[in-house]
Protein backbone atom coordinates (compact mmCIF):
# COMPACT_ATOMS: atom_id res chain seq x y z
CA UNK A 1 0.00 0.00 0.00
CA UNK A 2 0.81 3.77 -0.51
CA UNK A 3 0.16 6.40 1.29
CA UNK A 4 -0.71 9.62 -0.26
CA UNK A 5 2.45 12.04 -0.21
CA UNK A 6 1.73 15.44 1.89
CA UNK A 7 2.35 18.19 -0.42
CA UNK A 8 2.96 21.92 1.21
CA UNK A 9 0.61 24.76 -0.22
CA UNK A 10 2.87 27.19 -1.88
CA UNK A 11 1.10 29.83 -2.86
CA UNK A 12 2.39 30.72 -6.93
CA UNK A 13 2.45 34.23 -6.68
CA UNK A 14 3.07 35.72 -3.16
CA UNK A 15 5.35 32.86 -2.19
CA UNK A 16 8.23 35.26 -1.55
CA UNK A 17 6.42 37.96 0.53
CA UNK A 18 6.55 35.38 3.60
CA UNK A 19 10.51 35.88 4.59
CA UNK A 20 12.47 39.17 4.10
CA UNK A 21 15.24 37.47 2.20
CA UNK A 22 12.76 35.98 -0.50
CA UNK A 23 11.71 39.19 -1.23
CA UNK A 24 15.55 40.68 -1.29
CA UNK A 25 16.13 37.51 -4.21
CA UNK A 26 13.22 38.75 -6.04
CA UNK A 27 13.62 41.97 -6.08
CA UNK A 28 17.38 41.44 -7.38
CA UNK A 29 15.61 39.31 -9.92
CA UNK A 30 13.10 41.57 -11.00
CA UNK A 31 15.70 44.39 -12.30
CA UNK A 32 16.87 42.05 -15.28
CA UNK A 33 13.49 43.15 -16.65
CA UNK A 34 14.80 47.00 -16.74
CA UNK A 35 18.25 46.13 -17.66
CA UNK A 36 16.97 44.42 -20.51
CA UNK A 37 15.25 47.24 -21.44
CA UNK A 38 18.03 49.32 -21.43
CA UNK A 39 19.88 46.59 -23.69
CA UNK A 40 17.51 46.59 -26.45
CA UNK A 41 16.89 50.47 -26.07
CA UNK A 42 21.25 50.46 -26.73
CA UNK A 43 20.03 47.80 -29.96
CA UNK A 44 17.50 50.77 -31.17
CA UNK A 45 20.36 53.30 -30.82
CA UNK A 46 22.65 51.20 -32.76
CA UNK A 47 20.31 50.19 -35.43
CA UNK A 48 19.31 54.00 -35.80
CA UNK A 49 23.15 54.61 -36.05
CA UNK A 50 23.45 52.33 -39.12
CA UNK A 51 20.35 53.87 -40.79
CA UNK A 52 22.88 57.54 -41.11
CA UNK A 53 22.50 60.89 -39.21
CA UNK A 54 19.32 61.58 -39.64
CA UNK A 55 17.79 58.58 -38.51
CA UNK A 56 19.66 59.19 -35.34
CA UNK A 57 19.38 62.72 -34.69
CA UNK A 58 15.76 62.27 -34.65
CA UNK A 59 15.89 58.94 -32.54
CA UNK A 60 18.06 61.10 -29.82
CA UNK A 61 15.67 63.82 -29.93
CA UNK A 62 12.71 61.53 -28.94
CA UNK A 63 15.16 60.60 -26.07
CA UNK A 64 15.42 63.90 -24.79
CA UNK A 65 11.71 64.43 -23.43
CA UNK A 66 11.14 64.31 -19.88
CA UNK A 67 9.28 61.07 -19.93
CA UNK A 68 12.39 58.80 -21.57
CA UNK A 69 14.64 60.90 -18.63
CA UNK A 70 12.02 59.79 -16.26
CA UNK A 71 12.45 56.27 -17.80
CA UNK A 72 16.35 56.32 -17.91
CA UNK A 73 16.65 57.52 -14.43
CA UNK A 74 13.90 54.41 -12.92
CA UNK A 75 16.76 52.28 -15.08
CA UNK A 76 19.63 53.56 -13.83
CA UNK A 77 17.69 53.14 -10.25
CA UNK A 78 17.20 49.24 -10.99
CA UNK A 79 20.60 48.89 -12.12
CA UNK A 80 22.20 50.04 -9.33
CA UNK A 81 20.03 48.14 -7.01
CA UNK A 82 21.11 45.21 -9.06
CA UNK A 83 24.95 45.92 -8.56
CA UNK A 84 25.03 46.94 -5.10
CA UNK A 85 22.69 43.52 -4.15
CA UNK A 86 24.94 41.64 -6.34
CA UNK A 87 28.52 43.08 -4.41
CA UNK A 88 26.52 42.37 -1.28
CA UNK A 89 25.94 38.75 -2.22
CA UNK A 90 29.23 38.05 -3.19
CA UNK A 91 31.06 36.72 -0.49
CA UNK A 92 28.30 33.78 -0.28
CA UNK A 93 28.61 32.49 -3.66
CA UNK A 94 32.47 33.35 -4.34
CA UNK A 95 34.57 33.03 -1.45
CA UNK A 96 38.14 33.54 -1.45
CA UNK A 97 40.25 30.82 0.25
CA UNK A 98 43.66 31.96 1.00
CA UNK A 99 45.90 29.28 2.67
CA UNK A 100 43.14 27.55 5.21
CA UNK A 101 41.57 30.86 6.00
CA UNK A 102 38.80 32.74 4.10
CA UNK A 103 38.99 36.32 2.77
CA UNK A 104 36.71 38.24 5.16
CA UNK A 105 33.38 39.27 3.31
CA UNK A 106 33.73 43.24 3.67
CA UNK A 107 37.40 43.00 1.64
CA UNK A 108 35.84 40.89 -1.14
CA UNK A 109 32.65 43.53 -1.38
CA UNK A 110 34.97 46.32 -0.56
CA UNK A 111 37.08 45.56 -3.75
CA UNK A 112 33.99 45.56 -6.19
CA UNK A 113 32.76 49.16 -5.00
CA UNK A 114 36.60 50.31 -5.95
CA UNK A 115 36.53 48.92 -9.24
CA UNK A 116 32.90 50.24 -9.38
CA UNK A 117 34.40 53.21 -8.56
CA UNK A 118 37.41 53.41 -10.83
CA UNK A 119 35.26 52.20 -13.61
CA UNK A 120 32.44 55.03 -13.04
CA UNK A 121 35.46 57.64 -12.82
CA UNK A 122 37.44 56.86 -16.22
CA UNK A 123 34.53 56.50 -18.03
CA UNK A 124 33.18 60.27 -17.12
CA UNK A 125 37.03 60.95 -17.86
CA UNK A 126 36.75 59.49 -20.98
CA UNK A 127 33.66 61.42 -21.73
CA UNK A 128 34.64 64.60 -21.10
CA UNK A 129 32.59 65.43 -17.91
CA UNK A 130 35.75 65.83 -15.26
Amino acid sequence: MSRKPYVRPVSKTGWYFKHPRYLRYMSREVTCIFIGAFALLMVCTLERLSKGQAAFDSFMAALTGPWSALGLLVILAFAVHNATSWFNVTPKALPVQMGEEFLAGKYIIGAHYAVWLVTTVSVLLFAGVF
